[in-house]
């Protein structure tokens, strides 16, 4: 399980997040939702290391990691896709796949990939950047399996994609699901994302106005969460 307990963080230009509590169940999807400038890919940040928050706290089953480095988060699990693809467009796939696997691992990495996305394996050759931006998040995507890790953290990993590649893209998402991994979703496709989750936050002014499984959620719920006028 993680948890983030009365987050806060930010950057130079002020505070983003303001007391954030969040719980990822084992084998979960939950789906952070909330409007533009929320503070959602700053969470993502902080739960994957890479900002550390001015008070709170972040545990994963059970240990006090927070403020840990990305790299010690990685062997203990967590896998962030971030927003905007993050793959290196000047190597290869196969040298993308080698270096997002762990030693244990690296060398199946490529078989691996091309088993759950067939299209990877036709350009284990082909440098990364020279993809279609529906295929750089594949490969992005990819992370996720040969990581090996049990809690994956995606960013808006639908963004700037047509329609057939999104729904592609969920399905790789229902699979990683399916495998017994837990998802923490950022996700601009609400009817998409409440249709993957089990649990859904939703996010506003860098507050959780809203904290609840997603059959609970509807239309109403989402309107007046983005627009502020939920109390919690």
């Amino acid at each position: 399980m993680f948890e983030l307990n009365g987050i806060t963080a930010g950057y130079d230009t002020g505070l983003v997040l303001k007391g954030v509590d969040i719980v990822v169940p084992d084998s979960c999807v939950v789906a952070l939702l909330g409007p533009n400038g929320a503070g959602k890919t700053t969470l993502l940040r902080v739960a994957s290391g890479l900002l550390t928050p001015a008070s709170g706290q972040m545990t994963l089953n059970g240990e006090d990691v927070t403020g840990m480095a990305p790299n010690k988060l990685v062997k203990r699990g967590i896998c962030h896709v971030p927003e905007g693809r993050g793959v290196f467009p000047g190597l290869t796939v196969a040298d993308n796949l080698r270096m997002q696997a762990p030693p244990s691992v690296d060398r199946k990495a490529a078989r691996v990939a091309a088993e759950v996305f067939p299209r990877l394996g036709e350009r284990m050759n082909q440098l990364a950047g020279t993809m279609s931006g529906g295929e750089q998040q594949m490969l992005a995507l990819a992370h996720a399996y040969v990581a090996d890790a049990n809690l994956v953290l995606l960013d808006e990993v639908s963004m700037g994609l047509a329609p057939k590649i999104v729904e592609e893209i969920f399905e790789y998402l229902r699979r990683i699901a399916r495998m017994g991994k837990s998802l923490l979703i950022v996700e601009q496709y609400v009817t998409r994302a409440l249709e993957l989750a089990d649990y859904v936050y939703i996010l506003n002014r860098g507050e959780i106005v809203f904290a609840g499984e997603s059959g609970e959620v509807g239309e109403e719920t989402i309107l007046q969460s983005y627009l502020g006028e939920l109390a919690g």
